[in-house]
Formats: C-alpha cells, sequence, structure tokens
C-alpha cells in the first residue's frame, strides 16, 4: 500500500471516529440510551461510577482490542488502535469544551435516531477502511469473518448484554428505547455501508452503439463489454454494452442516452460490491 494510500485512509478513520462520538456524546450519553457498542456500556457503568465516560469507554476498548488484534490480524489492530484513541481524545475535548449537560432536544426518540443516525455515518466510514472504533465493533468484525455475519447483524448480535445491562440500570421505558436503539443501529450501519459500496451494471441495446461506447469511455471513464447477439424476432445482429457505473454516473449517462438515442432499450440492476480496476480491490 502506497504512503498516500496510507495517510487517506487514516484520515477518513480520523474523520468517521469524530462523527461516532457527536453522534454518542451530545445525543446518546444525556439521555443514558445504552443502545449497544462499548459506548452504550460506558453510558451503563458511569452510572455507578464516577469516572470520565471518555475513560471506561477507552479501559474497555483496550480489552476488546487485544481480541481484535489477535484474530484480525496487525493491519486491523493498527488501524483500530488509532481509532479508539481518537474516540476516546475526541470524547475527552468534548467533555472539556463544551460538556453535554443536557440532552439536545426535549424528544427522546428524536435524540435516539439523530444519536444512531450520526454514529451510524460513522461507523460506515470506519468499517470500509477495514478498521473499527472499538469495542463491539471488534466482535461483529470477528463474526464477519468466521461466521459470514453482516456488519449490522453482527454488531446486533454483540450488543444484546448491552441492551439487558440498560434494562437493569436505567428501568423498562429508558431500557426499552436502548433496544430499539439497538436494532434501528444494525439496520442503519447497514444501510450506510450498502450506499458505499452499490453500483449500477447498466444493459444497453442501441442502433448507436459506437456512440455510446465513446461516451461511457470519454466522458465517464470506464470501460464497457460488448456482447454480439441477435434479435429473437427480427433476426438482426446487435450489440449489446455491458457497464458497471456509480450511481450518479448511471444518472449522467442516462440523459445522454435520451440525446443519443431516443430509442434505446436499457436494463439496470444494482451490485452489491464490485472488486478489479476502477473498482476496490481484493
Amino acid at each position: 500500500m502506497s504512503y498516500k494510500q496510507t495517510i487517506k485512509e487514516y484520515i477518513l478513520i480520523a474523520i468517521g471516529t469524530f462523527i461516532v462520538a457527536l453522534g454518542v456524546y451530545y445525543f446518546m450519553v444525556p439521555e443514558n440510551l445504552a443502545s449497544g457498542g462499548v459506548s452504550g456500556l460506558a453510558i451503563v457503568i458511569n452510572n455507578y461510577v464516577t469516572i470520565p465516560i471518555s475513560l471506561i469507554n477507552f479501559i474497555l476498548n483496550f480489552i476488546l482490542l487485544i481480541i481484535g488484534f489477535i484474530l484480525l490480524g496487525r493491519e486491523f489492530g493498527g488501524k483500530t488502535i488509532f481509532s479508539v484513541f481518537f474516540l476516546s481524545i475526541s470524547m475527552s475535548i468534548m467533555e472539556q469544551i463544551y460538556p453535554a449537560t443536557k440532552p439536545v432536544t426535549d424528544e427522546v426518540l428524536l435524540n435516539l435516531i439523530c444519536g444512531i443516525v450520526i454514529s451510524a455515518m460513522g461507523l460506515s466510514i470506519v468499517f470500509n477502511q477495514n478498521a473499527s472504533t472499538g469495542g463491539t465493533d471488534i466482535l461483529a468484525k470477528v463474526f464477519n469473518k468466521y461466521l459470514n455475519l453482516d456488519m449490522g447483524k453482527g454488531l446486533m448480535a454483540a450488543d444484546v448484554i448491552v441492551v439487558v445491562f440498560a434494562f437493569f440500570t436505567y428501568g423498562i421505558e429508558t431500557g426499552i428505547i436502548g433496544a430499539f436503539g439497538w436494532f434501528l443501529n444494525g439496520v442503519v450501519v447497514n444501510y450506510f455501508i450498502d450506499g458505499f459500496s452499490v453500483k449500477n451494471e447498466v444493459v444497453i441495446i442501441s442502433k448507436n452503439p459506437q456512440d455510446i461506447k465513446e461516451y461511457i469511455f470519454k466522458e465517464l471513464d470506464r470501460g464497457v463489454t460488448v456482447y454480439k447477439a441477435e434479435g429473437g424476432y427480427t433476426k438482426e445482429s446487435k450489440d449489446i454494452i455491458v457497464t458497471i457505473l456509480d450511481r450518479n454516473e448511471y444518472y449522467i449517462l442516462k440523459n445522454e442516452l435520451k440525446n443519443i438515442d431516443p430509442n434505446v432499450f436499457v436494463t439496470v440492476r444494482a451490485i452489491q460490491e464490485v472488486y478489479g480496476f476502477g473498482f476496490s480491490k481484493f
């Protein structure tokens, strides 16, 4: 891996981790919303001890970090060590500069949803760099690697114990809200992760295949595969163009196809992941 690529990954990890800290500290902590994760467990433990949440978070993460380092490899461990430190530092800075003395809004469900969505955005950025913010994220990665369980479901499985502790600590009402957040977190994390990786496979049949190919090559900087086919009814020879595009690239192409060939025939299929030149690497 090149030096520039490594720097880019660590910058993205830092950004994602800071977003997680924002969601947890300002929306979840003031409402005692322990919806899972080490941050949720830290919220519960903070109810019994006077240690700052940032320090509790770091201690718990350090224990699970050892597990991740052993089972997931050095590269994952190195990135996650950085993320764990950065998460604890970010929360500590927030505690010092602008402490969360009260909930952001007066609606507990709104705080829950905002906290979950914001932190899930950050988690998806971190996960896509083959890292973690520590804690039950590490267990989710272990489940993903060894049990082929997707990240959202892995998080849900790892967070059950935190939700149970929240029931006993804060009562049934707060516990139920935390349990809802536990479920919502798994769904939203998967949604954001899929949003980063989903591509469109576009199949095009047109009387002007050369113009379409040239546009894809020059304007979108993507490749194409051409299949030779024959119309079932007309018996005419046809070129079927297949290309893989990002969502925004597909919409650009879609608008141009109207100009190139108003009678073009197009089918589009969502592709979960794409590896190879111009896309993700194995």
